[in-house]
């Protein structure tokens, strides 16, 4: 995944905690989805789309740190 390599740490660490926490008042939005899928609530489309595309960045992050971990011959 060169495209990835090419993403810089702290580009992607600042990305991941923005959007973990956006937006931050009242409340972030996956606090909120986490609190509709614990009542059985998370059933609309643009619901699941949000809570994926608030973690895309986290995701990316570890697939970045994992992939760099890997031993190099």
């Amino acid at each position: 995944m060169r495209w990835l390599d090419r993403i810089p740490y702290p580009l992607l660490i600042a990305a991941a905690l923005f959007m973990l926490g956006a937006p931050f008042l009242p409340e972030p939005h996956l606090v909120e989805k986490a609190r509709m899928l614990a009542a059985g609530r998370l059933s609309r489309p643009i619901d699941i789309f949000d809570v994926f595309w608030h973690l895309l960045p986290a995701a990316l992050l570890g697939i970045k740190f994992a992939l760099g971990n890997k031993a190099k011959p």
